[in-house]
């Protein structure tokens, strides 16, 4: 049941009808009027509803063609912690019990649906399953525990590699709400997966009564936030809405218009399911009427002219009573999972369409019915980041390799699950580390800027409120007062006064700060003798800072060998150094274990060698590859010889910069996660922040505050490295977003505030002489900071965003930075520990560097 609304008046639905004929872009008023369009309104909506999707199909290279996915339905589990009041679905232990079922359906069930559903031709495998029983039902813990299983989703996980490697089907994922990591974890293993949006109206989910009430995965911005991270994660995901549940039509409205906002930002929606809500017996609902056909069919019309012509509309066959060219006419074009075999299991009482059926009333409205896969050829078509490769395979076994649906007679059967046959080897620009000096980059920006980091439009939307100065009204001098005596005892108001602080009250903030470095750590200036190495430069992951990141494909991209990564450790070794960092993208054909063996390969070469490596993102990536928790992954990457992680890709630890700075990386909360397990497991961490973008203070604050927390919990923080941005290269400067990276009073600033605010717990503080140069650095030794960071070496992220400082200093121009700010160099470790005599001797005989940076060949 729809809500009443007041019904438009003819004038009303007479203007909404023309601008949808003419192809106007429909505003939320409008659309709420369309949706209540009945009748002779409904067949004009309808008609023009019809040319936009006829439009989109033709462009799509599929004209006259409607489209299906034959599946099979794996009801996994029926337990659920949500208490949904329309649901037959869920059930509960006891229930279970009685009809002889167990908690959780074993894997000889599983597989013995999935085989017979191939036998008859299928292809795809829907995991349908409640979310997160095991957190309201402790008989769905047991039965976990019992079998080996974390949590369900590690379940999940085990069943979709058999059904892939056992029977050959696509496996559909559909476990509820995920979280940004839940998506790395499942990605490799599903070519798509789901999660209906169902209603954006809060108050069905927070009022008493309403039929998501008690339900906590049902919160319209928790559904909304998971549309994004699978668009950030680049999941192809289905989604749609749920109509008549008691939702007005201006909430109805609202939740096509949001569905559009996340397909504009993200382009990872690869369908919207129009459902219509069924009374069933035995559930709070069951006395509300059915949603009305032409209401479901006046909503798909709408929603094709929101998301327009290239968006993927379905309707479910099986509960539109055989109105099918009503739903063909309104601007369908996809009649979603049918199966030959499994009942539909939320809507047990609708059986599916016979197949012949189907596509003789498809015909009958004049288009043709072509079986898909359950990635949709778009998605296929896209390549990389959207398929994991280990999938690759299973879905080109299946589809069509002209059109990207599927080949409806390819052999469904299984194949292995593995990582691509690649594994390690040497290509592309491996010299890209001195050729970026002498010749530079390829060119500013990659072919694919234009699409790849996300709608550029809705991004510089996002963007304009977080980039709004505040006003500052504290007294300034106050504060400085209070910095002086005591910084713990800082406020947030005075410490964003003191972030803003100009001209003479700059420098009164910079002599505090450079007070408190000399009462804290000395005056020594220190610096390590290291080399960067960063093994690829392949990234998908859509950092919209980054000029670094090149697809395989790019004329800059590379990867090196094993063999090339332990030889440049060796030679760093032979001229001083003591540490290596390395650092490279998220490749998508590495698999996770891969890491393990970069750090097992300079382990084994330079036994002596502090192997400081591999970012929380890199982390995440390793742990989600191999199925593995961060934890247990951090245990094997220090068994295989990883001493210490460096703590970028924190960014600005704040999402709301964060989703306008990066389409695909870990949100702060996983940052966060990554940093204290691996203190807990006593691996070390530097932390970083870089500024100068499309933040403000008051992210800096919190960025500070943040890492103050963590160090006080874990005292795993080696120092704090400030990292201005680089905008040169970046895409989101390129495409008019960003600031120019940071001023000078930014950079002074932010290092005096960095000592003030991370006193006591973080008393290193490093300055980057790569992105400030020798004269900025020394500024910033005078302004609080008391580390220069390493000789390097070799340093290509910053120089292919446009850093002009080069990629390495000697000692002697290390020593030079130091004395220029009036104090004396002095070597250290990773963990500022002091260098053995014999180290330092090699380093001062060759000065810290390399006698040529050439190409490591094979």
């Amino acid at each position: 049941m729809t809500t009443p609304s007041d019904a438009p008046t003819d004038n009303a639905m007479r203007r909404a009808l023309r601008r949808a004929r003419d192809g106007v872009a429909l505003d939320a008023t409008e659309a709420a009027v369309l949706l209540q369009a009945r009748g002779e309104a409904l067949t004009d909506l309808a008609a023009s509803a019809a040319r936009v999707r006829d439009a989109g199909l033709a462009a799509a290279g599929r004209p006259g063609v409607i489209t299906y996915s034959r599946k099979v339905f794996i009801p996994l589990t029926r337990l659920c912690r949500d208490k949904c009041h329309y649901c037959t679905f869920v059930t509960v232990p006891g229930k279970l019990r009685r009809d002889g079922h167990g908690m959780y359906l074993s894997p000889d069930e599983v597989l013995d649906i999935a085989r017979k559903g191939a036998a008859m031709g299928c292809k795809e495998a829907l995991f349908t399953l409640g979310d997160r029983p095991e957190d309201r039902w402790p008989e769905a813990r047991e039965w976990l525990d019992a079998h080996g299983y974390d949590d369900t989703l590690a379940y999940v996980r085990a069943m979709a590699v058999r059904v892939l490697e056992e029977t050959g089907l696509l496996p559909h994922l559909n476990p509820g709400v995920l979280s940004w990591s839940e998506l790395q974890r499942l990605k490799p293993v599903a070519p798509s997966m789901g999660m209906m949006l169902e209603t954006t109206a809060t108050r069905l989910w927070s009022e008493p009564g309403g039929p998501h009430h008690g339900s906590p995965d049902k919160e319209p911005a928790v559904r909304l936030r998971v549309l994004e991270d699978a668009g950030r994660s680049n999941v192809p995901f289905t989604t749609g809405v749920l109509i008549g549940i008691g939702e007005t039509y201006e909430e109805r409205a609202d939740a096509l218009f949001e569905l559009r906002r996340v397909q504009r930002s993200y382009h990872g929606i690869q369908e919207v399911i129009v459902q219509n809500f069924r009374a069933k017996p035995d559930t709070a609902m069951r006395g509300m009427p059915d949603a009305e056909l032409e209401e479901l069919a006046a909503t798909v019309a709408v929603a094709r002219h929101i998301l327009g012509p290239s968006a993927r509309i379905q309707a479910p066959p099986n509960l539109v009573d055989a109105e099918y060219a009503l739903l063909i006419g309104a601007g369908i074009d996809d009649w979603g999972g049918v199966s030959p075999l499994t009942p539909d299991h939320v809507n047990p009482e609708r059986p599916w369409p016979h197949i012949e059926e189907l596509a003789a009333r498809t015909a009958a409205a004049g288009f043709e019915l072509r079986e898909r896969l359950t990635i949709y050829p778009e998605f296929l078509q896209r390549g990389e980041p959207w398929l994991d490769p280990r999938l690759l395979p299973h879905v080109r076994a299946l589809a069509d390799a002209d059109t990207g649906l599927a080949d409806e007679s390819a052999t469904v059967e299984g194949r292995p699950w593995q990582e691509p046959d690649e594994g390690f080897a040497s290509y592309g620009r491996t010299d890209l580390h001195t050729a970026v000096d002498t010749e530079g980059r390829t060119g500013d920006r990659r072919e694919d800027f234009d699409h790849v980091y996300g709608d550029w439009e809705a991004l510089r939307e996002a963007a304009a409120p977080g980039m709004v100065p505040e006003r500052i009204d504290t007294d300034v001098r106050a504060a400085l007062a209070q910095a002086a005596d005591d910084p713990e005892r800082l406020t947030d108001e005075q410490a964003l006064a003191l972030l803003h602080a100009d001209g003479p009250a700059l420098d009164a903030l910079c002599r505090v700060a450079d007070d408190l470095r000399r009462s804290v750590v000395g005056d020594d200036v220190t610096y390590i003798v290291t080399r960067n190495i960063n093994f690829t430069n392949v990234c998908y992951t859509g950092c919209r800072f980054c000029a670094f990141a090149q697809r395989r494909t790019d004329a800059d991209a590379y990867t090196l060998s094993l063999e090339q990564v332990a030889d440049r450790a060796a030679q760093a070794w032979e001229v001083g150094a003591v540490e290596v960092c390395m650092q490279g993208g998220i490749h998508p054909d590495l698999p996770g274990t891969a890491y393990f063996d970069i750090a097992r390969a300079v382990r084994e070469r330079v036994p002596g060698m502090h192997v400081h490596a591999f970012s929380p993102m890199e982390v995440v990536n390793g742990a989600t590859r191999t199925g593995m928790s961060v934890r247990d992954w951090l245990t094997a990457a220090k068994e295989a010889g990883l001493d210490s992680i460096p703590g970028t890709a924190a960014e600005i630890l704040d999402d709301e910069v964060r989703w306008v700075l990066t389409k695909g990386k870990l949100p702060a909360a996983d940052w966060i996660d990554v940093i204290t397990t691996a203190h807990e497991l006593g691996i070390r961490s530097s932390s970083t922040m870089m500024y100068g973008h499309v933040d403000q203070p008051r992210h800096w604050l919190g960025h500070f505050r943040t890492l103050a927390g963590i160090q006080q919990r874990t005292g795993g923080f080696t120092e704090f490295v400030t990292l201005p941005f680089i905008h040169t290269n970046a895409p989101v400067y390129l495409a008019g977003i960003a600031r120019p990276g940071p001023t000078v009073r930014d950079n002074r600033a932010v290092t005096a505030m960095a000592r003030l605010l991370l006193h006591p717990h973080i008393t290193n503080i490093q300055t980057s002489w790569v992105k400030l140069g020798a004269e900025g650095a020394a500024e910033m030794l005078r302004s609080g900071a008391n580390d220069l960071g390493g000789t390097l070496m070799e340093e290509t992220i910053s120089r292919m965003a446009g850093s002009g400082y080069g990629s390495y200093k000697s000692v002697r121009d290390l020593v030079a930075i130091a004395e220029a700010a009036g104090r004396p160099a002095k070597a250290r470790t990773t963990l500022y520990g002091e260098v053995p005599q014999e180290r330092q001797d090699t380093a001062r005989a060759s000065d810290g560097h390399l006698p040529a940076l050439l190409p490591v060949l094979d």
